[in-house]
Order: C-alpha cells, then structure tokens, then sequence
C-alpha cells in the first residue's frame, strides 16, 4: 500500500465513494467497498491512521493514546485481523481492587484455577455475591448473542441492582472497573452494552500488541490498493458534487461516507444528531523498578483515578530495558492537582513512592467513546442522505467491534443503494 501526502495521485477526483477518516470504522468501510469492486478514496485529515486508536514512539518508549486494551474475542477482530501478527501479549485475566478495607484480587478461576482458593465465600466475595456475579456471568456467555441484543434495555447500575450484587461489591468493584471501561462513574450506560462487554471479556482475552495499539488500524491499512489512502487531507465541506478539502481543492464522488468522530460527522453533516461524548485523560510515568510485577488492571474504588497499570509488564516493548511504563486513566481533562496529584494517588495504590517517577506524557482524548444511554441502539443504519453515509462507534458501541461493524454496515448500504445513489448524482449533474 502506498498513500500520498498534500498531493494529487493519478486519477484524482474519479472515486466512486470517497470514505472521510481514516480510523477502524473508515478503514472497515474502504477495505469492504474496494473488495466489492469501486473505487474508493479514503481521507484522513492526520498524518496516520487510526483515529483515537495510534500509538506514538518517544524516547524508546511506546505510548498509546489514551489507556486502551485489545480483546480478541469480537467477531470483526476475527474476521479482519491476523493476530499471530500483532504479537499480542495479555493482560492477567482478573483486577486488583484498592478499597476502603484493603486490596481485594478477583481473577477467572476458568482461566486461573491455582488462584481459585481467593474465591471462597469471604475472601473477596461474600457467597451472595459470588453465586449472583457467577450467574450473571454464565448468562452472557451461554446466551445467542442475540437474546442479549434484544432485550429491553435500562442502565447498567439498575441491572446490577436487579440482580441482587452488595452495594459493597458494586461500589468497591464494579463501578470502579467498569467506570473505566464506560468513562461514567454512575453505570448510566445501556444495560444492553454491558451485556455484550462481559460477555466478551468472559470469552476473550485482553491483550496488548507488542507495537502499540496502533498495530492494530496500521495492519488493517496494509490491506488497502495503492493510491487508495491519503493524509494530511482534512475535508472543510461535503458538497453537492463530494467533497472540499481545507486547501480548496474539491474531490468528486457520487457516494460520500462521513467516518469521523461524532463531532466531526455533526459538523460535515449539518442536521445529524450526535450523542454526548465522555472525555479521559491519561498520564504516563516512567519507574525504575516495576511497582507491581504483574500485567493486571489496578481500580481504586475512590475513583480518584479510573484505572492503572504497569504496561511494560504486559509487554515489555512498551519502555526501554530497565525502565518500567506506568499507564493511569482519569475522568476527564484530569484532576485539579493535575499530574502531581495523580502521582500522589499511585503512591497509595501501589504501595510506593512515586516521588522519582518521571512524566514522560499526558493525553486528554476528548470524544473518547459515545455516552451510551438507555436506550441504546447496538447498530443503526449509516444512510444519512442521497449518497450520503455516516458510520463510527457513535453509531453502534464503544468499541473496536462497534466501529468495525458500523463501517461494514456503511459498505453494505452504500452497495445496496448503488442505483439510488447513481441516479441522485446524475440528477445534480443535471444528467
């Protein structure tokens, strides 16, 4: 594959569908339609591909932008992805909890069964608790996904009370963990995502690339024709005839699909209703010695952070030899103390001083995932207009396998509108 930068390749302007952004959900979409025979030219206003999902290289280490793990479990992953290739190393299959009565540590006992004695009413769990979060669990793996699918929907926190888990067990464990994964610490998002979460993280594995998550959009971009991707090519407008970039240069398409942010797409196209957006913040330190010699997700139930984790465990390409990369997540643009009071919290979550720790950097990723309220639709359809598309996680879920579905979904539909969207563009052509 090869792409072009603030230039003209041969041919400009004679794509049949120009695709807007270059990250999973526009990546899926171009690859689907260049399978099916068009002619597709796909724009990304960056310098990579990838979206929010790049890794960047600083000093011999690896930093992602924004905290993000990789879980193999979803079925576009499968489809899409050679992950022998990735290099993925995984995440111990469990959490470590720092709550008000000390650190608790939950891991699978399926997957971990030395460690299964912590399980044992009393330990972690009360046998309550433990029989409903066992049941909970063993639902959403045995379910037809769609069962799940179809299930009315409420928020996450009233399914949890529903079932019957301690407030204890929801506050100390839960929520902390799964404030995290929804960047919302009231469990407001849709009961129906968080179905479809635990169940792919009960049947898949949370990994790490040995490249960064950035492996992850860059190997899906090896795949596409030459000429097919350009960066640094922001578009300004959708137009009648396709699209203006932001140097005046207009590029003509009968089919334009919209594969950006939710902001973004809002913007591109004027009238397109957009959800609300969670905003996370992310610091990284460099250690001397590793503060905990596990690849395993530390929560703090205070929820002063969102989560930690020492990367290098999980790989070790992540920092250079002898140095240890600390990752730690925060709602937000960050606390009011900024980084100093982030390090003074991982003092107490690792048990250690931090006072030599060494920033290395900070990523504030605004419009990180959708804020998925009930009712939530799982997917909905990308037609927008006559030859006009929209496709992104904010469209289906949060997640790599919503953003590679939605931009399949756009692919599928602009291939069934073919005629439509031929006879909408000979109609502005005055044809």
């Amino acid at each position: 594959m090869t792409t072009q930068q603030n230039g003209t390749r041969p041919g400009a302007g004679t794509a049949d569908t120009v695709v807007v952004g270059a990250g999973l959900a526009g990546l899926a979409c171009a690859l689907d339609l260049g399978r099916a025979g068009q002619r597709v030219e796909l724009l990304e206003a960056s310098d990579g591909v990838g979206g929010r999902m790049r890794t960047d290289r600083r000093d011999g280490f690896l930093l992602d932008r924004g905290f993000q793990v990789f879980n193999t479990s979803y079925p576009q992953v499968k489809a899409r992805l050679d992950l022998r290739d990735l290099r993925l190393r995984p995440f111990t299959p469990g959490l470590v909890a720092v709550t008000p009565t000390g650190r608790v540590r939950l891991t699978d006992p399926t997957r971990r069964p030395a460690e299964a004695a912590n399980l044992l009413p009393g330990r972690a769990l009360s046998a309550r608790d433990l029989a409903v979060l066992a049941g909970l669990t063993l639902g959403d793996v045995l379910l037809p996904v769609g069962r799940l699918r179809r299930r009315g929907d409420t928020s996450t926190a009233a399914v949890l009370d529903r079932v019957g888990l301690s407030s204890d067990v929801v506050d100390d464990l839960l929520r902390p963990f799964l404030a995290g994964v929804f960047l919302e610490e009231e469990l407001e998002t849709s009961a129906r995502f968080f179905h479809l979460v635990w169940r792919s993280m009960a049947r898949g594995t949370l990994c790490l690339p040995a490249d960064g998550i950035g492996a992850v959009p860059a190997q899906l971009a090896r795949s596409l024709p030459d000429g097919v991707l350009r960066l640094d090519a922001p578009v300004a407008e959708i137009t009648e005839a396709g699209v203006l970039l932001a140097d005046g240069r207009e590029r003509a398409a009968a089919t334009v699909v919209v594969a950006t942010d939710a902001l973004t797409a809002a913007r591109l196209l004027p009238g397109l209703a957009v959800p609300d957006t969670r905003t996370v913040t992310t610091y990284y330190h460099a250690a001397e010695a590793s503060p905990l010699p596990e690849p395993i997700l530390v929560v703090d139930s205070t929820l002063a952070v969102l989560n930690t984790c020492v990367l290098s465990e999980v790989t070790p390409t992540y920092a250079p030899a002898g140095t240890s990369l600390v990752s730690t997540s925060v709602l937000g643009a960050g606390p009011p103390g900024g980084e100093p009071a982030v390090r003074e919290r991982l003092a107490a979550l690792y048990g250690t001083d931090t006072r030599g720790w060494e920033p290395v950097a900070a990523y504030t990723v605004d419009a990180a995932l959708p804020a998925m309220r009930p009712p939530w639709p799982l997917s909905r359809t990308t037609r927008f207009a006559a030859g006009r598309y929209v496709c992104g996680d904010h469209r289906a879920t949060g997640s790599v396998q919503g953003a590679l579905a939605s931009g399949s979904r756009a692919a599928r539909e602009v291939l069934a509108d073919l005629p439509v969207a031929a006879g909408a563009a000979s109609r502005t052509r005055g044809e």
